[in-house]
């Protein structure tokens, strides 16, 4: 064995464990009984992911340009570069989408690095879909340090194969602590010139969804990630020590995705249940001012924070533009939304009426709980568990 072994969870990791799968089956309970805001949920969950993954590599955007991305749309704010990597993100997730309920696919070395190709595949100089020809570092801009060294180039192809015959057996694990160390081996053997992090956050999501842990938007943690990222690269730096270990104990990382896979999933169960409420509050407007049905995607979108374009509403609601402006317009005049600029960079934001009715439904927010309240401490003073 020359990658870094699958550690055996002890008991606080199986009571973990155990609670993270209540919650699974408890959302594909709920998920099972069509409503009207899944569709909504799911699309901000997705755009988040792709926020999240790629906010860690540096890549900012808002949750709306990304949500762009989904859309096939044009971003209201992200620079050129930027935007392409979000969309080349968006094309590789769009793979695992379409992957994992395909029975037929095959998790092999080719897949990884044909969702490697369309990742990047607007960069050639990064040589989308190659593995790495030479050394390759880690650099910490904030110290001016290397603080990772992956394995020699000539082992690469050997270890991800390695990898990726592994993933094919069952071995056993439970399939989240199966994701984890895909992700772990992939980030740390860093086949890639760039975007391994990203290759690695996508791959764990696939491995996920083909073992059927629920749907991408609701089971990957790349959101969480993606607010975590100091964590993130704490946890990764103490479990690689600075070059390929692979002797070294993964069982901190572990723990580190489970409480990821916990939380993530308590925030989820919460999303849901505050969008029923907001979808209640908006049927309670549509028939107080007696505003069409079509409109509440929009009201949802904006009480997420998103900007509205007409356009992105035209598309959505199949009507012409002169109803778009009427509806916008009214939506305007009763304070639900807000507009910013002018002629072709015109869109709207949430309005103050719309405001109250979002902070009166997160009032009632529950707290969310650390099933592992000591890791905070550990990877901030650097000492594994």
């Amino acid at each position: 064995m020359t990658i870094y072994r699958t550690p055996q969870p002890d008991r606080e990791d199986q009571h973990v464990l155990g609670e993270i799968h209540a919650f699974s089956t408890d959302l594909a309970d709920v998920m099972r009984v069509p409503r009207r805001w899944a569709g909504g949920l799911r699309r901000s969950m997705l755009a988040r992911a792709i926020q999240g993954s790629n906010s860690i590599e540096g890549y900012e955007v808002r949750v709306d340009d990304a949500a762009a991305a989904l859309d096939d749309e044009e971003a209201l704010s992200a620079d050129q570069q930027t935007f392409a990597e979000i969309r080349g993100y968006r094309q590789a997730l769009g793979y695992v989408l379409a992957m994992a309920g395909d029975r037929d696919f095959r998790l092999d070395t080719a897949a990884v690095r044909a969702m490697h190709f369309m990742m990047l595949s607007h960069d050639l100089s990064k040589s989308p879909g190659s593995y790495r020809q030479g050394v390759i570092y880690v650099h910490d801009e904030k110290t001016g340090q290397n603080v990772y060294e992956g394995p020699a180039a000539e082992e690469v192809p050997g270890l991800v194969a390695e990898l990726m015959d592994g993933l094919s057996a069952d071995d056993g694990s439970d399939t989240l602590v199966r994701a984890a160390m895909a992700h772990l081996n992939l980030v740390l053997i860093h086949p890639f010139r760039d975007g391994n992090g990203r290759m690695a956050r996508a791959l764990q999501t696939l491995v996920l969804s083909q073992c059927g842990i629920g749907e991408p938007a609701f089971s990957s943690i790349e959101e969480w990630l993606g607010s975590n990222t100091e964590d993130y690269y704490r946890v990764l730096g103490l479990t690689g020590a600075g070059k390929w270990s692979p002797e070294r104990s993964a069982a901190l990382w572990v723990k580190f995705n489970l409480r990821a896979h916990h939380i993530q999933a308590q925030t989820v169960a919460r999303r849901y249940q505050e969008a029923g409420e907001l979808w209640r509050a908006f049927d309670q407007l549509a028939e107080q001012f007696s505003l069409p049905e079509r409109v509440a995607d929009e009201l949802f979108d904006a009480s997420l924070g998103f900007r509205i374009r007409r356009s992105t509403y035209v598309r959505r609601a199949d009507i012409e533009q002169r109803t778009a402006s009427r509806d916008l317009a009214r939506l305007t005049e009763l304070g639900l939304l807000q507009p910013v600029g002018e002629t072709k960079g015109r869109h709207y934001v949430m309005g103050e009426l719309l405001a109250q009715i979002r902070q009166d439904v997160l009032a009632g927010r529950t707290q969310l709980l650390d099933p592992y309240p000591w890791m905070r401490k550990h990877l901030v003073d650097g000492a594994p568990r």
